[in-house]
This record gives C-alpha cells, structure tokens and sequence, in this order.
C-alpha cells in the first residue's frame, strides 16, 4: 500500500499519460503540495509541456503512443503481446478493480496504464503495477531511448516502487524472470473513475 504523496504522485502520472487535455497547472500545484522525489522527477515533463500548444502536445502523445507498440501503454501487452494469453490477464486487471467494489465505465482496456493508476491512486494498492513492473521498465527504457519528456514520467512511477529501476533491457527482463520485490489525491481524475473516473463503483460495462 502507498501513502499519500505517493497517490497523489499517481494521480498526476495518470492524467500526464492520458490523451492531453487536463490542467498542467494543477498537476504542477498538487505535486508541489505534495513534494517527494517521484514527483521531483516529473518537472521535465511539466517544462516542456507547458512550452507547447495543446495541439502541439497532443500531436507529440499520439506520435510517441499511437503509432509504436514499443511505447504501449498497456502494461499486458509488455507480458503477453498479441497472443491468447493476452485475454486472462485483462481478466485479472478486471478482477483487481472489482476486488475494491470498481468496474470499468468507459470503452478502453483495463490494461491502460493511466486506469492502473487511478485505481493506484483511489485505493493505494500497488499490486498490478509490482506484478507489471518489468513492463514499466521496459517502458520508461523504450521512452528514454526514444528521447521523448514522457520517460520522465515513467521514471516517476517507477520511483515509487521498491527497489532500484533497472539500468538496461538485460536488467528488466531479469527482473521479468525473477519477479518484483513485494510490499504487504488532490487531483481530479481524467475522467476514467468517478472520484476517480473509468473505475466507479456499482457502474456496469
């Protein structure tokens, strides 16, 4: 479980990896309320955003995102690709939300990397982004490579899980082997849960 600068760290990556369109301000105001290293992490991200247009901002999310599965923000397809199994773990994302009386409202995939931490955010469980972990590695690498700002907030979220963030891809698919170490908001959401928004209890799909 995580605790409250960490959930707002969260929410923040949350709307910052969603399509554009939320107050940049605002996320810049809730980090600062709630200072921590992570959050230290996302100012890049926030300088050059905040240097765009929206459209120049948006035009730059839907080059890095939409047009590269080696940037894909569903944390299943890092694990299982386009392949059966694919459709067992979006069962479990799904299971995970309905364990905290949460369903999915909206038309995207409970995979989506932005639904996973809004439910982080609401409910401070961390347990589908430590099972993901070595996908978000390997996420924050590909994005780091790719020279865009978006790697720093990956690094962010990754700062917020135990453990050292792997160096390289040879690190984070060990990591993928052995697995991930273990441990037993003052934002408005985007829009996917409702104090939260693609989560909101008693909604139906």
């Amino acid at each position: 479980m995580t605790g409250h600068r960490e959930r707002v760290l969260h929410q923040a990556a949350s709307l910052l990896l969603a399509y554009p369109g939320g107050d940049l301000a605002l996320v810049r105001d809730a980090l600062e309320a709630a200072p921590s290293r992570p959050a230290r992490l996302v100012r890049p991200f926030l300088d050059f955003a905040v240097r765009l247009t929206p459209a120049e901002l948006a035009a730059h999310y839907v080059e890095v995102f939409d047009f590269n599965n080696r940037h894909s923000l569903y944390l299943s397809w890092w694990q299982d690709g386009d392949t059966r199994r694919r459709g067992v773990s979006l069962v479990a994302f799904k299971q995970a939300y309905r364990d905290h009386g949460l369903r999915l409202s909206g038309e995207e995939l409970p995979d989506f990397l932005p639904i996973v931490l809004e439910f982080t955010a609401a409910t401070g469980d961390t347990s589908l982004l430590l099972e993901h972990r070595p996908g978000l590695e390997l996420l924050r690498l590909a994005l780091e490579e790719a020279g865009t700002p978006y790697a720093h907030v990956l690094a962010a979220v990754c700062a917020t899980l135990p453990g050292p963030s792997p160096k390289d891809r040879a690190q984070a698919r060990a990591l993928a082997r052995s697995g991930p170490p273990r441990e037993d908001v003052g934002l408005r959401p985007y829009g996917h849960l409702d104090l939260l928004p693609v989560l909101s209890p008693g909604s139906t799909r």
